[in-house]
């Protein structure tokens, strides 16, 4: 049902040194760059997480209220994930564990302060 989702940032290359390093974690690259925007996916025709420059020009923020969840395959995985986000600079918006019966999560923010989490059903 999802296309692609889109965080902002205010550094383009700093950003996709992150998510390059992160999301190979998952098995995904960078299937299409267009300059001012970075997607990331399994392959074209997939889901894929982009990051850009805002198109007006001003400086990008994270919405309050705004989370893009990424499915992190197995508990272990979701731990796993997590940790390497922190590693390369994120910062822990809760730690893995269970929030609710079949449920696991972990979220944190990336370097331009866009929330995300990683989370397994079952």
């Amino acid at each position: 049902m999802i296309g692609y989702s889109m965080v902002g940032t205010n550094d383009l290359e700093k950003a996709k040194a992150f998510y390059t390093a992160l999301l190979a974690e998952m098995g995904a690259k960078i299937v299409m760059d267009v300059g001012r925007a970075a997607f990331y996916g399994a392959g074209k025709g997939q889901p894929m997480l982009g990051v850009c420059l805002p198109f007006d020009k001003q400086a990008a923020t994270p919405g309050n209220g705004n989370m893009i969840a990424l499915p992190g395959g197995s508990r272990e995985g979701v731990d796993k994930l997590y940790a390497k986000a922190l590693e390369l600079g994120a910062t822990c918006e809760g730690q893995p564990g269970e929030r609710m019966p079949g449920f696991y999560g972990a979220y944190f923010r990336d370097l331009d302060g866009n929330k995300l989490a990683f989370f397994h059903m079952g």
